[in-house]
């Protein structure tokens, strides 16, 4: 990844997590380069105006992943709103290249909302991909305290829609907890989930990445996760992951089965 100047969510947005999955052969890439253009105030990935996109990223990292032998794959992204497709073509270069390169390899994308643009999520539904993942981060009372620039419907009919294109395409989205919410709001939001057939959901603890990012509002104990899973399944999710270091591709290899 070094010599082919890659990067990495794990490494970009300070993943607790990083040791097991890379152990378990499972790396999540970030591709449309290390800068984003919006300010979402709890995540540490660098803000601003990006650079060029790399024409030679998506081979690059489907040559990295053979390399290394991963099985399976998370493609993630800065959000891209400079750019007029979003990034939709670069994620469906890049899954090309994986699975022309790693036959079998199984691929997830973490994808931005692409504004609402349907003929950018359709490029990415169609290219190939087994799990598409959004995550609705927070419940809809703290999207502006949180998500600035963008909205919590929006991302509910991306997720509806992207069910809607590929009914056998496993759909997935997380929220982080500790920022503000109440339980019975992230309920809520879990229902509004199930309601639009997202099939896969992560619930973490939001960990303050450093002091220039939103602080922690509380520490969500043990017990509250293992309930908030309970009910998540109850609820009809095919997967659950609910504990405080649970991030969104954690365990990733694992919701397939």
């Amino acid at each position: 990844m070094r010599e082919r100047k890659l990067h990495t969510v794990c490494e970009e947005a300070r993943c607790p997590n990083i040791g097991e999955c890379w152990n378990h052969k499972t790396a999540t890439f970030l591709i449309l380069g290390d800068t984003c253009t919006r300010g979402c105030r709890f995540c540490a990935i660098s803000k601003g105006k990006p650079n060029a996109l790399d024409p030679a990223e998506p081979l690059q990292v489907a040559q990295t992943v053979k390399e290394l032998g991963l099985s399976h794959i998370v493609v993630t992204s800065v959000d891209r709103d400079d750019l007029p497709d979003g990034g939709s073509q670069h994620f469906a270069r890049t899954v090309a290249w994986l699975k022309t390169l790693n036959p079998g390899i199984r691929v997830e994308v973490l994808i931005p909302d692409f504004r609402g643009d349907h003929t950018a999520l359709e490029t990415v539904v169609g290219s190939g991909i087994d799990i598409l993942n959004h995550n609705i981060e927070t419940v809809p009372r703290l999207y502006r305290k949180v998500r600035p620039g963008a909205l919590y419907r929006r991302s509910l009919e991306l997720l509806r829609d992207a069910k809607g294109m590929r009914r056998e395409i496993l759909t997935k989205s997380g929220l982080m907890l500790g920022v503000g919410e109440s339980l019975e709001e992230v309920m809520a939001t879990l229902r509004d989930l199930r309601d639009v057939g997202c099939d896969i959901v992560t619930l973490g603890q939001y960990l303050q990445p450093s002091t220039r990012q939103l602080a922690v509002s509380r520490y969500v104990t043990p017990a509250e996760f293992d309930k908030l899973g309970r009910d998540a399944r109850e609820l009809g999710f095919r997967h659950v992951e609910a504990g405080p270091l649970v991030r969104s591709s954690y365990h990733a290899w694992s919701h397939v089965h």
